[in-house]
């Protein structure tokens, strides 16, 4: 990464500019701006998040927002009520409350005699989301988003739900989350007579927001509110979206290219869960440079040519040998100028004729072992591995030999007609590209509860041993597979950890299967070109600990029980300007066995510090999640310390209903 320390304008920061809201609640935010502005107005631009600007989003905040700055707009960025240095609570994800409080900090920036009246928001992750909900609002100054690594819908395609499956990343960032808010503001920013007082309100007032996630197990109206898949017409504000190919939320550029009536554009690199001017696996891209292109436009009326750019760009990446990680994705950068496009053509694949037989699938409950995170966060050992060890718990349908590469651009469907043996029951399907020597490299993956085939909302049990037809939709995905590879589609009832188990084990019959796989032609070349990344001065810090991840899998022979354990030490660094240390380390347990789905179970355990000058804090959080035939059971436990002294705990224990349909 270019670092570029002279910028067109001078830049000014304020490290708490306070923001108070009409209930008298007082967000905290981190602004930076031209030191003329007041003689000069610029555009806002607005990051509103939980994650904390004083040690926690800082690297990311320390590259991009002086950067924006020096390019003449006041760069805000908000910590929400309830979380770092903000005051108030927070009681949900994305409650009214939050997306009123984003609102507000709009009207309020927008009125500010620095600002020319024109506004935009951006972020990753929460703050993607709660972007493109707040475009849906149509706050007036509202301008243009950015948005990255979210989604459109919140129950079918976010962290809770996958096709109707119960996530494990449900539960774990409940999790997160727990621990995340626990923490309390800065005492240099809150003041040394009130900073415990809004740690203890914090505290006593926090929720574990599992059991409420766990309470909505269909796309009922809790999800639907704040889908803007519910109207796409409602976002006016133009809208740049950005994912990659190893994040979770690899979808919705697709979606909102597709659906989004407001100017819009769509890119997706090889990236994980990260802003793309410094991700992995590279190329990284210069994201700086085309946000200044979208907010010169949108903010400033400048004449950028992003009108003309291509609807939807995309890496397409090469095949290379399954790896926990990959430091680079060697490909090729597509771009359609229209999206969906007619570059694009379907063909179908029979994978099985009706009068062939069946298939029989009934998968160890350990199935999924090597499809990695959810969304993978840390540079390290998270992406899908070799899929050979799970391909022999599926049932494996392999095309011939392809005798010239073929690009797969788009999202794969599987239509199968199956039974199952039990009234629920869940579905696993993998495209994977078998190398000529066997390794199997995972493409893409869909899953589906079977009672989920005709409505999320409305589901449906199974009349066991009845055929019915459904239909698996997988991934986004770019993808080269090479001549002298073969497709392999790998069907499983089970996929853990990524999905909690169904109640029973199941065994479902195939009877017939078609793979619509989209195709392009082949790109010979770069079709689109992007700037090397820049970035502004990087965060200046002291290594305290550093930085550590681990991942194993145990098998207990006597037992059978396999345990998958995570631990990510998050290091801790001390910051040089203001001098807070600050430290994180995440502990997960993922325990099965084989043949019991009910042995399930989940456990976390969150470690936070921070200290400056004699002064400590630490907060222990617990959680655990199994479940019988009728309920899930989790709890969880807040720990918070000063120095060495337990200054508040307690425990929440709960069961919630298990939707058998």
């Amino acid at each position: 990464m270019k670092i570029i320390t002279e910028f067109p304008r001078k830049v000014v920061e304020f490290p708490d500019m306070g923001i108070v809201m009409p209930d008298g609640c007082r967000l905290s935010a981190r602004v930076w701006m031209p030191e003329d502005a007041g003689d000069d107005p610029v555009p806002a631009i607005l990051e509103h998040l939980p994650y904390r600007k004083r040690d926690g989003t800082i690297f990311r905040d320390q590259l991009t927002h002086p950067y924006f700055a020096g390019h003449g707009y006041a760069s805000i960025r908000v910590d929400m009520r309830g979380n770092g240095d903000s005051e108030g609570l927070m009681d949900d994800e994305y409650s009214e409350q939050e997306l009123q409080d984003a609102c507000d900090v709009i009207a309020w920036a927008a009125a500010q005699p620095w600002c020319n009246g024109n506004v935009g928001m951006m972020g990753i992750s929460w703050g993607g989301f709660n972007c493109l909900q707040v475009a849906a609002k149509q706050a007036p100054a509202l301008k243009a988003v950015i948005s990255l690594c979210s989604t459109v819908d919140r129950y079918a395609d976010d962290i809770h739900y996958k096709g109707g499956c119960l996530l494990n990343e449900n539960f774990g960032w409940a999790s997160t989350m727990l621990s995340y808010s626990s923490r309390p503001p800065d005492p240099l920013i809150a003041g040394d007579n009130r900073w415990r007082d809004l740690w203890m309100t914090r505290l006593e007032n926090q929720t574990f927001l599992l059991p409420l996630w766990l309470s909505h197990q269909h796309r009922d109206g809790y999800w639907k509110r704040g889908s803007i898949c519910e109207d796409f017409s409602a976002v006016k504000a133009a809208v740049l979206s950005i994912g990659g190919w190893h994040d979770g939320y690899r979808n919705t550029i697709s979606h909102l290219v597709t659906n989004i009536e407001a100017p819009v554009k769509g890119i997706v690199g090889p990236w994980i869960h990260k802003y793309p001017h410094y991700a992995g696996p590279k190329p990284a891209i210069g994201f700086l440079q085309e946000a200044l292109r979208w907010w010169d436009r949108w903010l400033k009326g400048s004449e950028t040519g992003v009108e003309a750019d291509p609807d939807y760009r995309a890496y397409v990446m090469d095949s290379v040998r399954p790896a926990r990680w990959h430091p680079e994705r060697p490909g090729r950068w597509i771009a359609e100028q229209e999206w969906p496009s007619s570059n694009i053509t379907i063909e179908a694949l029979e994978l099985m004729a009706p009068r062939a037989g069946s298939s029989t699938v009934a998968s160890p409950q350990t199935c999924g072992l090597a499809g990695g995170e959810y969304f993978p966060f840390t540079f390290g050992p998270e992406l899908p591995g070799d899929q050979r060890p799970d391909d022999g718990l599926s049932a494996c349908f392999d095309q011939p030999e392809l005798t010239k590469p073929i690009e797969i651009v788009g999202a794969p469907e599987l239509e199968v007609q199956l039974a199952s043996d039990r009234p629920q029951a869940n579905i696993a399907v993998r495209l994977c590209d078998v190398h000529p020597d066997g390794a199997s490299e995972l493409i893409s993956y869909g899953v589906l509860n079977l009672t989920h085939r005709n409505s999320h909302e409305f589901p449906e049990a199974l009349v066991p041993g009845e055929t019915i037809s459904v239909r698996v939709v997988l991934d986004q995905c770019a993808y080269r597979v090479p001549a002298g590879h073969r497709l392999r589609v790998a069907v499983s009832t089970a996929y853990w950890p990524a999905i909690w188990p169904s109640p029973e084990p199941v065994r479902l019959t195939v009877s017939a299967a078609t793979l619509s796989v989209p195709l392009r032609l082949l790109a010979t070349g770069d079709e689109a070109v992007f700037a090397e990344p820049e970035g502004a001065t990087p965060w200046a810090t002291e290594t305290v600990r550093p930085a550590n991840s681990e991942r194993h899998v145990d098998h207990d022979e006597k037992t059978g029980i396999v345990t998958l354990s995570i631990t990510d030490d998050f290091g801790e660094v001390r910051d040089l300007d203001h001098g807070l240390v600050n430290g994180s380390i995440a502990r997960e347990t993922w325990t099965i066995q084989p043949d019991d789905p009910l042995s399930a179970s989940g456990k976390t355990h969150w470690t936070q510090t921070l200290s400056r000058n004699g002064w400590s804090v630490r907060t222990e959080t617990w959680a655990q999640m199994r479940s019988d035939t009728q309920n899930f059971i989790v709890s969880a436990r807040i720990e918070a310390y000063e120095g060495e002294k337990l200054v508040f705990e307690r425990n929440f224990d709960e069961k919630v209903p298990r939707a058998l349909v």
